[in-house]
């Protein structure tokens, strides 16, 4: 069995890789090949702030043989005045994180790796969001308006420049030194006119493509700043309620797959939490994730797998603004993406081995 930290997935996976795989992926899904869960969130309240958080994802595919389940373990604090609050997150201390994808052979149901999921959880996002617009967006769209410049951010325009050509980018984050920082390093690595700029309204301005890329609490993008024929994604942050209603098609690339045991089961919803103590005063402190990301009353709702199939269109004219989201299928990601490191870490001779024995047994379970 092999461990595989972020180096080594940096080593043998690219953005194009990334978009086809989940390509595949959202196939199979839709073939009903593939099978996945939506997230399922256990939540405990630690004192008068803080809440512990367990998270996990699993999926598998009868085509490629795979299975994995993703494993999150986060304590959580949200911070700052209203509009301008943002969610933290740790494991033991400050600027350290959690997050395990454990991959396993469905042939055989030996545990074959263990990676962390930190570079795979900013390339899946991004190659989301680059589906969404190669789908939706106009074909000339050349300018993106990005809210955010942290890795998810860093990661959406590596994953966009896979399906437009961009030109310019307006990049805005609270922080202005890390603004300029991340368009300095954005111009140096892609060779594209990156600005930053002062304001969010700025960063709509003239912009083909809106990006919300954020860890804040709130509305991020803004509707009165959205110009006809813009395509939006936003997997940090909202859109504002006027946003929202000027959506013309909102894409939604899957849902989960139907236990069919329990079919009552079903959900749109992107995760489900648990709590314990759900009365307690802390939950009043915690507003990342509330609010509904469903479609409103009158957007016309495209599904990835209708478009698949040729039955429907994300964009039907140059004037619409359009939208895109994952829906709840992270599930069917990890699978994907962790197989292709594997497969070619084990080919290159990358990784830690550890003995497969360890995690086997010879007590029937």
């Amino acid at each position: 069995m092999l461990v595989l930290n972020n180096e080594v997935t940096a080593a043998v996976l690219t953005m194009p890789d990334v978009v086809r795989a989940l390509d595949e992926s959202y196939r199979d899904l839709a073939e009903g090949i593939g099978v996945c869960r939506p997230r399922i969130d256990l939540a405990l309240p630690v004192d008068d702030e803080r809440v512990y958080q367990w998270g996990t994802m699993e999926g598998g595919s009868a085509r490629s043989g795979y299975v994995a389940i993703r494993m999150k373990s986060d304590v959580l604090t949200e911070a700052g005045p209203p509009g301008s609050r943002t969610q933290e997150k740790y494991c033991v201390r400050p600027g350290m994180f959690c997050g395990l994808v454990l991959l396993l052979d469905a042939r055989t149901g030996e545990p074959v790796a263990l990676l962390n999921d930190g570079l795979l959880q900013h390339l899946r996002v991004g190659a989301d969001s680059a589906i969404g617009v190669r789908l939706g967006a106009r074909e000339d769209a050349r300018v993106l308006g990005l809210l955010g410049s942290g890795g998810m951010a860093h990661s959406h325009i590596e994953a966009l420049l896979t399906v437009r050509p961009l030109e310019r980018v307006q990049v805005y984050s609270p922080t202005r030194s890390h603004r300029e920082r991340f368009a300095a390093r954005m111009r140096e690595l892609h060779g594209l006119e990156v600005v930053a700029v002062d304001d969010p309204e700025s960063a709509h301005h003239g912009a083909d493509l809106v990006a919300g890329c954020t860890d804040a609490v709130g509305d991020v993008v803004l509707g009165h700043r959205l110009r006809p024929g813009t395509h939006v994604t936003c997997i940090g942050g909202r859109p504002d309620p006027h946003a929202r209603e000027r959506f013309d098609v909102w894409l939604r690339l899957g849902s989960a797959s139907v236990p069919s045991s329990a079919p009552d089961w079903a959900t749109d919803d992107e995760y489900v939490t648990y709590r314990a103590r759900p009365e307690a005063a802390v939950w009043d402190l915690h507003q990342h994730g509330r609010g509904s990301r469903r479609p409103p009353n009158g957007t016309r709702v495209v599904h990835l797998e209708d478009v698949l199939a040729g039955r429907a269109r994300a964009r039907d004219d140059d004037r619409q603004v359009t939208f895109s989201e994952r829906g709840n299928i992270q599930g069917a990601q990890f699978h994907a993406l962790a197989a292709i490191v594997y497969e070619r870490a084990r080919e290159r001779g990358l990784g830690h081995e550890i003995p497969r024995e360890w995690l086997l047994q010879d007590i029937r379970d």
